[in-house]
């Protein structure tokens, strides 16, 4: 193998080093975004509608979404602590959601600090 040949093949392993380096960052990036969410659904949106163990949410996307809690759903305004009373209709709301038995059922109700546009 010529010099020429030599320094040809160290550059493309370089190259192929810095890649495969690359996917293995990127790689594990993700795979700890995706553990972060613990497989749950996230819903965005504005209320629409609330009963004793409900809400039903408008997303960004336009769909209708219920979901359901219970006692250990956690509910939070801004960084406080919250209530499914101080849930309204016309809240904007971010939901972390398990799928459970074919429903949504939230651990996570973060209701928005201001009124949806059109909602004041």
């Amino acid at each position: 193998m010529s010099k020429f040949d030599k320094r040809i093949y160290g550059e493309k392993m370089k190259r192929t080093s810095l890649i495969l380096i690359q996917l293995l960052i990127c790689s594990l990036l993700l795979g700890t975004l995706a553990f972060a969410h613990g497989g749950m659904e996230h819903i965005l949106g504005t209320v629409t509608a609330i009963t004793d163990h409900s809400l039903s949410v408008k997303t960004r996307e336009g769909a209708t979404k219920t979901v359901e809690f219970d006692g250990e759903t956690k509910f939070l305004k801004g960084d406080a602590a919250a209530t499914v009373k101080d849930v309204q209709v016309g809240n904007r709301v971010v939901i972390h959601a398990h799928n459970r038995d074919r429903s949504l059922h939230a651990a996570e109700v973060r209701i928005g600090t201001d009124a949806a546009p059109g909602q004041h």
